[in-house]
């Protein structure tokens, strides 16, 4: 249907479209290359090839852009968990993977730490990028009796402003990064593991993601 969509579209709506994918490729890079708060709207609308002004048309400000930025490293980081839980013969270690290598990449990349200020939206976009993965994995754990999630979706969305929340006061001094695994223990409690389970779990070597 999607695909049906792309191909019917006018030549209006496929430079937009365009326009749209390559200013936030091109903030991508420029934030990954000097972090966000240097980057600048000029500087990524010509290195995506777009006017200075044509740029507010897709993006009111710098803030919703890098919004953008994050949405897609979320999904991509989505993509790189499963290439390395595929592997994983626990359903429940899957998704405690997940949630310390989001809470890793939210207190570790610059990309996420810049953002965390902005709790709310950086908790919805997470749950929306990446709650196709996590709320699969919760339902699979939880059928094969290792959860007790009856709601996977709003276990994650919980999960989503938690983990947020617990990135921020890492960043801002208020929690120390030693903190992480139990703070992963507490969060997969709230998927019905008893603590002294969640805490083994959350402790379990860790391979690397692809390209790290």
């Amino acid at each position: 249907m999607a695909e049906a969509g792309i191909q019917g579209e006018g030549r209006v709506a496929r430079r937009q479209r365009r326009n749209r994918a390559a200013l936030i490729k091109a903030a991508r890079e420029i934030m990954t290359e000097k972090g966000t708060e240097a980057a600048t709207m000029l500087e990524i609308a010509e290195r995506a090839d777009v006017g200075a002004g044509t740029i507010y048309n897709y993006f009111r400000s710098k803030d919703e852009l890098a919004i953008a930025v994050l949405e897609g490293l979320m999904h991509d980081l989505g993509v790189s968990i499963q290439a390395v839980t595929d592997r994983f013969e626990d359903p429940a270690q899957v998704y405690a993977f997940g949630i310390r290598t989001v809470l890793d990449a939210a207190t570790g990349d610059p990309r996420w730490r810049q953002m965390l200020r902005r709790s709310e939206v950086i908790a919805d976009a997470l749950f929306r990028m990446m709650g196709p993965f996590a709320i699969r994995d919760l339902r699979q754990a939880s059928a094969a009796g290792r959860f007790r999630a009856e709601d996977a979706e709003l276990t994650w969305r919980l999960t989503c402003h938690a983990l947020i929340g617990a990135s921020l006061a890492i960043t801002e001094g208020q929690l120390s990064p030693a903190e992480s695994e139990r703070i992963v223990a507490r969060l997969l409690c709230m998927a019905g593991l008893d603590l002294a389970s969640a805490t083994e779990l959350a402790g379990r070597p860790r391979p690397p993601l692809p390209g790290r």
